[in-house]
């Protein structure tokens, strides 16, 4: 269960912290926006994450939605992380697969084992 959703902000000081942070953000299927120390704000997908043995060793990489621009974020630029995008596997785990099947056939509805478009 992630401690991360849609609108959660990460601002931490600690490697340990920023790490699992960064790991939340890594598995969430939604954009993230990094704000850097320096001001600058990145949008978009992280793809890849390299854990070094410091803040100056460690990195993230990052697809920006606008321009499918490649971005390296080196783990001490960063000031704070927005879940800022919605998580488009949201809900869609297995159990919840499982109970609306049977919601749909114990309602005598059509349930097929294809997923639902868009949901």
């Amino acid at each position: 269960m992630s401690n991360f959703s849609q609108g959660s902000i990460f601002t931490g000081a600690d490697i340990a912290s920023l790490q699992a942070a960064l790991d939340e953000a890594f598995g969430y299927r939604g954009d993230v926006t990094i704000h850097t120390k320096d001001g600058r704000r990145i949008e978009g997908y992280i793809f890849d994450i390299r854990s070094g043995k410091s803040l100056d060793d460690s990195f993230v990489r990052i697809l920006t939605g606008t321009s499918d621009e490649r971005v390296v974020i080196r783990y001490g630029e960063i000031e704070s992380l927005e879940f800022s995008g919605r998580d488009t596997a949201a809900g869609k785990s297995w159990e919840n697969w499982i109970r609306k099947y049977a919601q749909k056939k114990s309602a005598g509805e059509a349930a097929s084992i294809e997923s639902d478009a868009g949901e």
